[in-house]
């Protein structure tokens, strides 16, 4: 449990989950009417493509999940091990992402629908860059477990056991702050469209530059020997 949470982690968590919401929004309002950001809802799709023999759903969700397989592993090969660690090359990751972003928001321009694999491979390694801390499970680009931990945590209250009240805080910011997110990349996307994009492509190379630079500055943060 979370019993003291970094400036570090708050703040990356809360930025890069509004980050997520407004991309997802912004894909699910555009022409492939698909979810980037998580993958349970679009294997349910994908099951439901099999059912029909809709090949050419198949392939296109198919790959979109495959994508955001492929985003989460190389994140684990850039970063390496799954707990948040100050030091660790997040910057690096960041940055990669937001080359998917932009790569993905030049591709739906030409309404390709590679645009969909390059935004869902940026949320899987989103999604797999911010794991753990303190034993408390950390996602910022899809709700379902964290909204599931949060009525946990509630119930327990509700009964008279402690519950890490950091953890539930956290939570709450990562909850709200994808919800607004999502409101953003919905409003951007109904006047400028794909340009919505440039809200989280912004956000995201904001972060990697000022972990890069805080790292750079700050004794602790420095990556640590091998």
């Amino acid at each position: 449990m979370i019993n003291k949470l970094p400036r570090w982690i708050f703040w990356g968590g809360a930025v890069l989950a509004f980050s997520a919401g407004c991309v997802n929004t912004a894909a699910l309002m555009g022409f492939t009417r698909l979810s980037v950001s998580h993958v349970t809802g679009n294997v349910s799709l994908f099951a439901a493509a099999l059912a029909h023999f809709d090949v050419s759903s198949i392939l296109f969700i198919g790959a979109a999940l495959l994508s955001f397989l492929a985003g989460a592993i190389l994140s684990g090969f850039v970063i390496g091990q799954r707990s948040l660690k100050l030091g660790r090359s997040y910057g690096r990751a960041l940055y990669i992402e937001a080359a998917l972003l932009l790569i993905s928001y030049l591709l739906y321009q030409q309404h390709d629908y590679l645009g969909q694999l390059a935004a869902a491979m940026a949320c899987g390694l989103q999604n797999a860059m911010v794991a753990t801390y303190s034993g408390a499970v950390i996602r910022t680009t899809h709700l379902t477990g964290l909204t599931s931990d949060m009525g946990a945590a509630i119930g327990n209250w509700l009964a008279g056991r402690s519950i890490s009240k950091p953890t539930l805080g956290f939570q709450a910011i990562i909850w709200y702050c994808f919800c607004g997110g999502g409101v953003v990349g919905a409003f951007l996307y109904a006047r400028v469209g794909y340009g919505a994009f440039f809200v989280p492509i912004t956000i995201v190379l904001l972060a990697a530059f000022i972990y890069n630079s805080a790292s750079e500055h700050l004794p602790e943060m420095r990556k640590p020997k091998q």
